[in-house]
């Protein structure tokens, strides 16, 4: 399958006229988004009454479809019109719906009817207001009774913030790609389930992308029949002081199991007996200066530095070592924040194979202003990635992984089970491994975030974070078996 792509709504414009030019008319476009709605609704209510609100636009063309088609199968449906049609599409499809029409004003849901929400769809630019505003409102109460039509009202489609009253929705149907709004937080939970209709429009270039399988598993780094430990990649983790040395082992532990063939942790000699004490298969080794760091780390595949290092000039020095070496680097935690007053250091030593895991705390002190001055995070992150020459992994909700090419991806699998200490060490981990093994750093990133958020999903409650390793098998032999298909 093709990676899912993302679009924004001028992208989803210029497609669309694209297709009526080519000879679909924009009629067969709205009756084909009308079916899908419908068909959706179908599949997963029984019968029961429905009421459709309409807008004036193309969304309230749609609109008429659902209740003409709901009407012919049998469901009670009606209409509640904001305004009279505006568009030619829309006056068509309001002249073929012959069902019971009212104003939308004073629009009350009546329990036990769903309500279909085609007000105004992702292109709306303005805070809703009046009886638009009110409607949206009242769905908001009840969004287990609503099925917006390609996006909830009032949420504008590339944005994750509402500007003024929303309406939420438990089904929303779009058609040809998801935008922003249907993967960014708080705007996603507003939307529910989403299912992306194909009405026929062709292929869309695009550089965002939701992050899912299909996105990077024909690259994944699989072994053969001849592979060895030595050509399955060599990373190295740094790790803390004696008193701060479990981050570093989580992260080691997790690229070994991600499938990196020899994983060391490289330790300052006060914390050799504790590492020592508690690692088995991955390999330890002391360095006590960051000139012995660069020369420990002088052959190796994939760098993780960061988890529990300490915000000092040691750890600054290590991580300028570390970059010496050619090695792709995983910088995290610790070593990201220790560059907060001179970002512009940290950034000259980059190479694009690197990658940085910031949460929005540690991303503001390296790119400050950044994330606010953004109408979103996944702006701000591919500007980030641009700045810093490198991969960026903003963590969240809705984590963002961009590259400095511009390509972007959207993690839409995210776990409330890893907001538990020491998830972020795991995740570095995993992309230190795939990224050890050759995988592109992008796309191991990419990986590492999916598998991470898998992993937490089928453990579910009481996950910590010592527990994220040893559930990563079962979602590689998923993934195994599917690249197997």
């Amino acid at each position: 399958m093709a990676a899912r792509t993302i679009l924004t709504v001028a992208e989803i414009g210029a497609a669309d006229q694209a297709a009526i030019a080519a000879g679909t008319p924009g009629s067969v476009l709205m009756e084909r988004a009308g079916a899908a709605v419908a068909d959706a609704i179908v599949e997963r209510f029984a019968p029961r009454p429905v009421t459709v609100l309409c807008g004036p636009g193309n969304n309230g063309g749609d609109g008429y479809v659902v209740a003409r088609l709901l009407k012919a199968r049998g469901w009670p449906t009606t209409v509640k019109a904001l305004a009279a049609p505006a568009t030619a599409d829309a006056k068509a499809a309001a002249a073929l719906w012959d069902g019971e029409t009212g104003p939308l004003n004073g629009f009350v849901a009546q329990d036990g009817t769903l309500v279909v929400d085609a007000l105004f769809g992702a292109g709306l630019s303005r805070p809703l207001d009046g009886a638009a505003a009110a409607a949206a409102q009242r769905l908001a109460e009840h969004p287990e009774r609503v099925i917006a039509v390609d996006m909830p009202s009032g949420v504008r489609g590339d944005l994750a913030e509402t500007a003024g009253p929303a309406a939420a929705a438990a089904l929303t149907v779009t058609f040809h790609a998801k935008k922003p709004a249907h993967v960014l937080e708080p705007a996603r939970e507003r939307c529910g389930e989403v299912v992306v209709a194909d009405i026929g429009l062709g292929p869309t270039p695009a550089t965002l992308f939701e992050n899912t399988p299909e996105l990077w598993l024909t690259r994944f780094p699989w072994p053969d029949a001849s592979s060895h430990k030595h050509a399955r990649g060599r990373m190295i983790v740094v790790s803390g002081p004696a008193w701060r040395t479990g981050a570093a082992r989580l992260a080691s532990r997790s690229g070994l199991r991600l499938g990196a063939g020899l994983v060391t942790v490289l330790s300052p000699p006060d914390a050799l007996a504790v590492n020592a004490a508690h690692l088995e298969a991955v390999m330890l080794q002391p360095f006590e200066t960051d000139g012995e760091l660069e020369a420990a780390a002088a052959d190796v595949d994939a760098a993780v530095i960061g988890p529990a290092a300490g915000v000092n000039e040691t750890t600054l020095l290590n991580v300028l070592a570390l970059a010496r070496t050619g090695s792709a680097l995983v910088i995290d935690a610790d070593a990201i924040t220790v560059f907060r007053d001179d970002p512009e250091e940290l950034f000259s030593v980059l190479d694009r194979d690197d990658v940085l895991t910031p949460h929005p705390g540690e991303f503001e002190r390296i790119f400050p202003g950044l994330l606010k001055a953004g109408p979103e995070r996944i702006t701000a992150a591919r500007t980030a990635a641009k700045r810093a020459d490198a991969v960026v992994l903003l963590k969240g909700a809705d984590t963002v992984i961009a590259a400095p090419d511009g390509r972007a991806a959207v993690n839409v699998n995210g776990s409330p089970w890893l907001a538990t200490a020491g998830s972020g060490d795991v995740l570095a981990g995993f992309i230190g491994g795939l990224v050890a093994q050759g995988m592109e750093s992008f796309e191991a990133a990419c990986a590492a975030a999916w598998i991470h958020a898998e992993a937490a999903d089928l453990h579910g409650p009481g996950l910590i974070a010592e527990d994220l390793p040893g559930l990563a098998p079962a979602i590689l032999r998923r993934l195994y078996g599917a690249g197997a298909i």
